[in-house]
């Protein structure tokens, strides 16, 4: 049972389903375009609303799912089981049915079409780095193996990234708020940049120019200033100061470079396995614990790996499938060996 009564500062449930009962009733009376556009704008306004217009869709396929199931029902002639009286009410419950059928179809395309519709999807396969200029001079930066989908309306912008890492310049705009979503979390900026990453665990924010406010889950709000950074995940947000070169190393990949200082092996072919068709693999846990600097290519593993040979106990060995295996090397390493160091 649910209990009922007065919720400050939000729309009651059943107040939101009068609405949505009242705004079909005026799609059911010749709506003109201003109808249709004032339907549209209290759909996007609230993600309530949009739920009690989906409830229609739901309803609409139940009914299909009815009347395909009294299709395939074999009744004897209708005058032998009911009388005049009972078929003229049943011709009459029928039409109705049939009515508030055709009504949810109707509904369910125009809630799904005005919804959904103007979602720009962009994506970038294994080793490739897009810029895409937004609409509102934004500019969408996307790293290699990610995939983002952009809606802008005449009351906001939003971006959800759906798997992998980018960074965001935002074009000021103050009557429409600019908003990406990552998992849990909803980042809003009304300008400057920042770089967003998708880890396994949870969702790691770079603030680069400017401020953001950060939601997650049913939290309050976190501003992150520039030189700033978060770590968010699904009931916390764990602010965190950088410095310039953290920075700097977070957001190489804007310039198609993977900067290393000090990571162990196994972190560093981790971020280059993110540019590569196939793996380097670890094959000995005492290469796993060493550790490398240096800034290479995105696309340059090869001199990565070469380094590794050169300056670590290190042995490289290709598989046949492109893929590269990481072992301890015991002996010292002859003069004249070597890995191929093109890209």
């Amino acid at each position: 049972m649910r209990a009922s009564g007065p919720e400050s500062g939000y729309e009651s449930r059943d107040r939101i389903e009068a609405q949505a009962a009242r705004l079909l009733a005026r799609l059911n009376s010749d709506p003109s375009p201003q109808d249709e556009a004032e339907i549209c704008e209290w759909v996007e306004s609230d993600p309530r609303h949009a739920i009690a217009f989906a409830r229609a869709e739901a309803a609409w396929e139940a009914a299909e799912r009815l009347k395909s199931a009294a299709a395939e029902v074999n009744l004897p002639p209708l005058e032998t089981i009911v009388s005049e009286e009972q078929q003229r009410r049943l011709s009459r419950n029928i039409m109705i049915v049939a009515a508030i059928a055709v009504l949810l179809f109707i509904v369910a395309a125009i809630v799904t079409v005005r919804t959904f519709s103007g979602v720009d999807h962009h994506e970038t396969g294994i080793g490739r780095i897009s810029e895409i200029a937004l609409d509102d001079g934004s500019i969408l930066h996307l790293n290699s193996d990610s995939a983002a989908e952009v809606r802008f309306t005449d009351h906001g912008r939003r971006v959800r990234i759906v798997k992998g890492e980018a960074a965001f310049d935002v074009a000021h705009d103050s009557a429409r708020p600019f908003d990406v979503e990552a998992r849990s979390a909803v980042i809003h900026a009304a300008g400057g940049a920042f770089n967003v990453r998708l880890r396994p665990s949870m969702v790691e924010l770079t603030v680069i120019q400017g401020a953001v406010t950060v939601h997650s889950g049913d939290r309050p709000a976190s501003q992150v200033s520039a030189g700033g950074g978060a770590v968010i995940q699904p009931r916390s947000v764990s602010l965190t100061r950088l410095d310039s070169k953290l920075i700097g190393q977070r957001t190489a990949w804007l310039e198609q470079m993977v900067e290393l200082d000090g990571e162990t092996i196994e972190q560093a072919a981790s971020e280059f396995n993110r540019y590569r068709p196939t793996p380097i693999l670890i094959g000995d846990t005492r290469v796993s614990s060493l550790r490398i600097s240096g800034r290479f290519r995105t696309t340059g593993s090869r001199e990565f790996l070469s380094m590794l040979q050169r300056s670590l106990p290190v042995r490289v060995v290709d598989g046949q499938d492109g893929s590269v295996m990481l072992l301890y090397r015991d002996e010292p390493r002859p003069a004249d060996k070597g890995v191929d160091e093109q890209g």
